[in-house]
């Protein structure tokens, strides 16, 4: 038996249901009207405004006397935009334009896409031909369009890889997502600055290294377009400005580069560093082979890549920051200097008369003077660079003793120049041979190739111009950097200050003995490097021979000019070219030389100031 419900029950049960429909409507309209508004608005923004991002052109580099290093040229990059083209495919007519195919240009978009209604790169440095076509033909061409970008050019060519690096694309690992760090656009919140996939970045050298300065910041262009993709027009209001990165002024000279360059020309490997000892500035930086960064700015051939990496010249090694060698001889003023300090030698003292060689467990230790050089003083025996003064000193010494030294020295640590990637090289001790052949398994002898930067001791070009660098500035090693100043646009202009990194450690008086010798080396009767001896201004230095087990000796040569104020290091190694008073030394000479020719020319640019010096 079912029970009737009242007529006043059934109203205000249907009255009730009234209400919780109203009440459920009106709630849907505070969450589209209010909650959601700012969400809402912006997904219909997205319908008919298309974001463009406006790239400004990446700051200028300039040496120091204010002549090109890098700049730009214009360039049309054609971009997709995934939700305005049909099921998010490229056309088959855009296969044909850009003489890609359809896979390939698939490929770059889900690699570079980041949002469905942002432009993504497939082609870039577009000709002019493809360019009109798509002006001219835009309904063929759905939710492509294109960029005018500026790509970067490097007038210098093979004489500034060295140190400038190149552009490439951004990966997602390049992304910038720490909002606190990158402005957001308001219509996709991602960040301005790397919000766009497939954008030109800093890859190597300079341009990686000062990338964020470079970069300078993106701007926004927000288009109308209409149901059928048609661009209507600007939002001005809305558009956002770019600001064009700071003119960047290196302390490079370009002139002292070149002699550089040239001077390693005629061989097969090799590499230059020039620093002015007295504020860290780097004159020059010469990598040989090397590569011309000019065809990063473009689309790199499959086929060009191969041949340029698959080089056994290693054309993309940065050889004064990342080329690893054994010292050899240039390494024999830190072993003096360390037995001086040590108290196990003074100014005067002769150990046993080099005759050639010296017996040494059951091995005899040969000197490169097959004759022997006789009985020499500390600093006689740098002069002549004797390898049996080296091999007693490291045994008096022993390897741990040698190793701090090596440690003061800088060596087994990056210099912490402005280039990234830089190598520490290696500085054995006790634990290291502990560890690699076992705790005392190895040979007391592995002291002796210490002594004379052989053996497992391995150094850049750049962490021994920076020794030598200390031995010329009364001890103080001031940090390598190669940037003088930056000028913005707003017309700030920020100047690098000479930093002090370490100071040698060796007392007045042995740093005068060292340099005593470093003389002797070019302008002494028994120098090794006495074909560089001139009338026109004083030189010293040291001459090395590296053993190299892949084939012939490496050739070192370190230069200080001129001796009476020293201003200018340059430190050369040849790669597989014989002895180094023979290769390095004429080497070195002829960068000292440009480098005194062009002080006399400009000695206001060649020299430090006094408030540049530390």
């Amino acid at each position: 038996m079912h029970r009737t419900l009242h007529p006043e029950s059934r109203q205000k049960i249907l009255l009730g249901i009234v209400l919780a429909m109203f009440l459920f409507f009106c709630l849907g309209l505070i969450k589209l009207q209010l909650i959601q508004h700012s969400q809402l608005a912006r997904q219909s923004d997205r319908n008919h405004i298309r974001v463009v991002p406006l790239v400004p052109p990446r700051g200028e580099v300039t040496d120091r006397t204010g002549r090109t290093i890098i700049t730009n040229r214009p360039s049309f990059t054609v971009t997709v935009i995934p939700a305005e083209m049909d099921d998010g495919v490229p056309p088959m007519s855009l296969s044909w334009l850009l003489g890609l195919d359809t896979a390939e240009i698939s490929f770059r978009v889900r690699k570079n896409i980041q949002s469905r209604y942002l432009p993504v790169p497939v082609r870039r440095d577009a000709s002019d031909t493809i360019i009109a076509v798509l002006e001219e033909q835009a309904d063929r061409f759905p939710g492509v369009t294109y960029l005018v970008e500026q790509a970067r050019e490097y007038p210098a060519g093979l004489l500034t890889e060295g140190f400038t690096g190149y552009v490439a694309e951004a990966s997602r690992e390049n992304v910038v997502r720490d909002s606190s760090k990158a402005r957001q656009d308001q219509y996709h919140m991602l960040p301005i600055d790397y919000r766009l996939l497939g954008r030109l970045v800093g890859r190597e050298g300079l341009e990686k290294q000062y990338d964020l300065q470079l970069r300078g910041s993106e701007g926004t262009i927000y288009k109308e377009v209409s149901a059928a993709v048609q661009v209507r027009g600007e939002y001005e209001s809305k558009m956002e400005a770019a600001v064009v990165g700071p003119t960047v002024e290196m302390t490079i000279d370009l002139d002292l580069q070149a002699a550089a360059v040239a001077a390693l020309d005629t061989f097969c490997c090799g590499a230059v560093v020039a620093l002015d000892p007295r504020n860290g500035e780097v004159l020059a930086l010469a990598s040989f082979p090397g590569y011309d960064a000019n065809i990063f700015s473009s689309v790199v051939p499959e086929s060009l890549w191969q041949v340029i990496s698959a080089d056994p010249r290693h054309p993309l090694l940065n050889r004064p920051l990342k080329g690893l060698y054994p010292p050899g001889s240039t390494i024999k003023p830190l072993t003096v200097g360390a037995a001086l300090e040590e108290g196990v030698i003074d100014e005067t003292t002769t150990l046993r008369a080099c005759t050639g060689g010296m017996p040494f467990g059951n091995r005899v230790f040969h000197c490169w003077q097959e004759r022997g050089h006789g009985s020499l003083t500390a600093v006689h025996a740098i002069e002549q660079s004797c390898d049996v003064f080296m091999y007693q000193l490291g045994v008096k010494m022993g390897v741990d003793v040698l190793s701090r030294y090596y440690d003061k020295c800088g060596f087994g640590y990056k210099t912490r120049i402005d280039l990234p990637e830089e190598a520490i090289g290696n500085n054995p001790n006790t634990e290291y041979y502990d560890t690699n052949y076992g705790k005392g398994k190895w040979s007391k002898a592995l002291v002796l190739n210490n002594s004379i930067g052989q053996g497992e001791v391995l150094v850049t070009p750049l962490q021994l111009a920076q020794f030598y660098c200390g031995l010329a500035n009364n001890g103080v090693v001031c940090r390598p950097h190669l940037v003088r100043r930056m000028a913005y646009p707003d017309g700030r202009v920020t100047a690098t200050v000479p930093q002090v990194s370490f100071t040698l450690p060796f007392s007045p008086r042995t740093l005068s003995l060292l340099n005593e010798a470093l003389r002797l080396v070019v302008q002494g009767s028994g120098g090794t490097a006495r074909s560089l001896r001139n009338p026109q201004y004083s030189l010293g230095g040291k001459t090395g021979t590296a053993q190299n087990p892949h084939g012939r000796d490496h050739s070192w040569f370190v230069g200080i000019a001129p001796l009476e104020a020293p201003e200018i290091v340059v430190c050369a190694i040849v790669e597989n070219a014989g002895h180094g008073s023979e290769i390095a030394a004429p080497t070195v000479g002829k960068i000292i030389a440009k480098y005194m020719e062009l002080r006399a020319e400009r000695p206001r640019v060649a020299a430090a100031s006094d408030e540049e010096q530390p």
